[in-house]
């Protein structure tokens, strides 16, 4: 945990709200760059950002202090994303169609942008169920190991193994009803 983080905790949970603000600060960045994995759409990742920490104050008397801070926060933002997904799913599909999927991928044999590159994953990780672009994610966007993921998420190690061999296989499946290669 940062020297400053336990005193700031501890003045925020004595009303002092400027201490909040302290964490917030020193945060904030961190917390919108893992966002920038659920939505690419600027009010979302502010909504989401401050989600995050609104939850991050409201549960603040449930920090134990035993891990860093930080990745208590981390944790709470896996859960706001994974619920902003959920709630974006059952809203309406935002899946892109397979033909505009086809098209990028046209672009992508000529040189493709390391930011179009991104949006395509992106777009293609949303056409999958929030619990698989959730683990892969984790594992392979976040690089996380099965033990962090696991944590992250709230699952059990075997739970993401499971979850990541089903994701990969909706995947593949996707990739090959497109016209594309097998992954």
């Amino acid at each position: 945990m940062e020297q400053a983080d336990l005193p700031d905790i501890q003045a925020t949970l004595a009303g002092d709200g400027t201490a909040f603000k302290r964490l917030v600060g020193r945060y904030q960045q961190e917390i919108a760059r893992r966002m920038w994995r659920f939505t690419r759409k600027g009010q979302e990742l502010e909504e989401l950002v401050q989600d995050v920490f609104v939850e991050a104050y409201m549960s603040l008397n449930s920090f134990r202090g035993t891990a860093p801070f930080v990745n208590w926060l981390n944790r709470i933002a896996t859960r706001v994303g994974y619920r902003f997904w959920k709630r974006q799913r059952r809203q309406a599909d935002q899946a892109v169609a397979l033909q505009d999927w086809d098209a990028v991928q046209a672009r992508a044999d000529t040189e493709m942008e390391s930011r179009e590159a991104a949006e395509l994953l992106h777009s293609l990780l949303a056409q999958l169920p929030p619990r698989d672009r959730l683990v892969l994610t984790l594992l392979y966007i976040e690089e996380l190991p099965v033990a962090k993921a696991a944590e992250r998420s709230g699952w059990s190690q075997t739970m993401v193994k499971v979850q990541a061999h089903r994701a990969r296989n909706k995947l593949r499946l996707l990739l090959q009803e497109s016209g594309q290669a097998a992954i």
